[in-house]
């Protein structure tokens, strides 16, 4: 999610009024800032699309590769796992390469995996595609927003062009649903990845008019990623699989993150500064942030089972009940930003964060026999709560920091945020593996919880703007 919408904004340093660092004076009659932006637009799209359109073609998925319930949470997770646990050093990573090269190369990995996901022949083959799609988009992220900002000169310039990054991302979280729901209907389930190559080649062919960026030195923590991606995955293998393997897997998560934590706390350039923390802000807005995207993403994944499971409807028909809920993101984002602007980011969270609880409490009333239609407007409210929230909860949180730790605090947000909505399919998926209502029913009372005790923490923010 984006600082003001539900995509994703990559950890980045810098100042979004300043020049940016890393540009190369742009070559004459070879860039364009037009479209260079339309070629990170479509990438971050791409990317945040991708991480949509699955959950509604997930039963087709099922069908044609077997696995069970766990095999289609880790096709979901595999991907946003691999994403959350990078994105920690990737902007780092296009620091040091140039993000020229680094978007590159993760458009071209991206379209290669997506290729490889809509030949696999297997559920496995098709989990370790989306490993490596998950790994192009953590590099793709943050180095398509390096783009948009070395690509315009003018302050005013280039923060118009990233509010239109963004809305990109809010548009693809919109479309994702229905074109996971038309490709899977129209082609089968591979449709979902082949469409990446064709897209994924437009944005290689509008990159050739962006300028070259430069590289420059920027510290990598590769211990505490490493550790960072053992934690996260053993701990999701955990949640998922259960049983003995899931008890072992979650005896090597906690030992993962002791040994994360004392590694952080020794790093001079740590992937997660765990002073960040200390500050009141800090935690709350992290915390808020993972609540909502466990409501939201956990909540997407179990409606498009239940549309097609529970309600027999066709991938395509699921795909149209989240239209009403996503259609109003990119709108509320903006009235957001505007609430946060005027008076401070503490009201509208807690506005949204109501509002969504009291979505979450109205889908309970949803069963087998009440009408698509009606679900699919009964979770607008959860949709419009958690987009008031977080763009409220990002400018605070980026105004807690100081200006040289900013790319460090969102990237860690957002990458707490991916996390959690990855740890929320995997509890959810396992909730409805049995009766499929009663297991969305307490999934929707976790959900409820959750977003309340983050609103309880949010009434300890400064009220002034």
């Amino acid at each position: 999610m984006a600082t003001n919408s539900l995509t994703e904004t990559p950890g980045h340093t810098g100042d979004l009024t300043e020049p940016h660092p890393r540009s190369a004076p742009p070559g004459k009659g070879r860039t364009s800032p037009v479209l260079t932006l339309v070629a990170a637009m479509l990438g971050s799209a791409l990317i945040t699309l991708d991480a949509s359109v699955v959950n509604v073609a997930l039963p087709a998925i099922g069908d044609a590769l077997g696995g069970g319930m766990s095999g289609l949470q880790w096709v979901v997770d595999a991907y946003t796992l691999a994403f959350a646990a990078l994105m920690l050093s990737t902007g780092a990573l296009s620091d040091r390469i140039g993000a020229t090269r680094a978007y590159a190369i993760g458009i071209t990995v991206f379209t290669a995996a997506s290729v490889a996901c809509g030949l696999a022949p297997s559920l496995p083959v098709l989990i370790g595609a989306r490993v490596v799609q998950g790994m192009a988009a953590a590099v793709v992220l943050p180095a398509s927003l390096s783009l948009v900002r070395q690509a315009y000169a003018d302050a005013a310039g280039r923060a118009r062009a990233v509010a239109m990054w963004a809305a990109g991302g809010s548009v693809a979280v919109a479309l994702g649903p229905v074109a996971g729901g038309a490709l899977t209907t129209a082609w089968d389930w591979s449709g979902i990845f082949f469409i990446n190559l064709p897209l994924g080649a437009v944005a290689l062919l509008l990159l050739l008019r962006a300028p070259r960026s430069q590289r420059r030195p920027a510290p990598l923590d590769l211990p505490g990623q490493a550790l960072a991606v053992v934690t996260l995955t053993a701990l999701t293998f955990a949640v998922i699989e259960g049983g003995t393997t899931g008890l072992i897997a979650l005896v090597v998560a906690v030992a993962g993150a002791a040994l994360f934590l004392r590694t952080e706390a020794r790093q001079p350039h740590p992937v997660v500064p765990l002073a960040l923390f200390r500050n009141r802000t800090v935690a709350i807005t992290v915390a808020a942030g993972a609540a909502c995207s466990i409501a939201f993403y956990g909540l997407v994944f179990v409606f498009s089972l239940f549309f097609q499971q529970v309600q027999g409807r066709s991938a395509l028909w699921a795909g149209l009940m989240f239209l009403p809920m996503t259609g109003l993101i990119a709108v509320t984002n903006v009235v957001a930003g505007k609430l946060a602007a005027r008076m401070g980011p503490r009201v509208p969270m807690l506005a949204g964060q109501s509002l969504a609880v009291v979505g979450l409490l109205l889908l309970l009333f949803a069963g087998a026999s009440t009408p698509s239609v009606g679900v699919a407007f009964l979770m607008v409210p959860l949709a419009l709560g958690c987009a008031l929230t977080i763009p409220p909860l990002t400018s605070a949180m980026m105004e807690a920091v100081p200006a040289d730790r900013a790319g460090l605090a969102a990237g860690v947000l957002n990458s707490a945020r991916q996390v959690a909505g990855g740890l929320g399919i995997a509890a959810f998926g396992g909730l409805v593996a049995g009766d499929f209502v009663s297991g969305m029913r307490v999934s929707l009372l976790i959900s409820a919880g959750l977003m309340a005790v983050a609103g309880l923490a949010t009434l300890g923010l400064r009220r002034d703007r």
